[in-house]
């Protein structure tokens, strides 16, 4: 069962408490910018985990203003649309979980918060490769501060040029379960208040693992990908 930390108290909490029950996420940026696009990616991976778990979600956006941009932004990146939300009771959910920046003292109820990144790269944050800033993004964990710089981006652009042509290669081999362990080691890094770098360290050791078949590596990078959201099969039919 997926565990996230409240901001309230700082203690681990059931991110969706009732069985099946609809949980509500609401993203709150407080403006366009890398931080801003951070908690749009926390609240993006936050559904995606539910939604691996068999919990029914609701996404909304709750922003002052530039819903327009903030869309944008959000798709470049790789997010799932949302709805736009005004803070009041919906369809009767279980649960609401405020994604925020972090330090916000509201709204009310379980908050989810984000720390702040520093931008260093050359150019604006949507001139970038948008797909290596999400994974740049996700090897720091939600809670730490990030700085993004020229050589941050670099090397997330390498690491998914790499995975995206091994899995391409991988796909033409015979599929292969995903180990059970390795399931569990995954599973267990996202449950745990979405610990995406411990999610990326299982994909690197997987990938370094002589004793794994192709097929198997194949099927584990795409089982990660569906809450990682890289798009790592797409290079799928491609001339080698």
């Amino acid at each position: 069962m997926l565990r996230i930390t409240d901001a309230r108290t700082g203690e681990l909490v059931d991110a969706a408490p009732a069985r099946r029950g609809l949980t509500r996420v609401e993203a709150h940026p407080q403006g366009l910018d890398p931080t801003g696009l951070r908690v749009l990616l926390a609240a993006d991976l936050l559904l995606r985990a539910l939604e691996l778990g068999g919990t029914p979600v609701w996404a909304l956006l709750a922003a002052e203003g530039r819903h327009a941009e903030l869309r944008a932004a959000a798709d470049a990146l790789g997010i799932r649309p949302f709805e736009d939300g005004d803070g009041a009771a919906g369809l009767g959910e279980a649960q609401v979980l405020h994604v925020v920046d972090e330090g916000r003292t509201e709204p009310d109820g379980v908050r989810v918060a984000v720390a702040p990144v520093t931008w260093s790269a050359p150019g604006a944050p949507e001139e970038a490769d948008q797909a290596a800033l999400r994974l740049a993004l996700l090897t720091h964990p939600r809670h730490a501060p990030a700085v993004i710089d020229a050589d941050a981006l670099d090397r997330a652009a390498d690491t998914l040029r790499r995975w995206r042509g091994a899995v391409a290669d991988w796909a033409r081999r015979p599929s292969r379960p995903v180990p059970d362990e390795v399931r569990a080691e995954l599973r267990a890094a996202w449950e745990d208040d979405l610990d995406t770098a411990a999610v990326l360290g299982a994909l690197r050791a997987v990938e370094a693992d002589p004793g794994l078949p192709d097929g198997a590596r194949f099927e584990t990078y795409a089982y990660a990908d569906r809450l990682l959201g890289l798009d790592l099969a797409r290079d799928l039919g491609h001339p080698a």
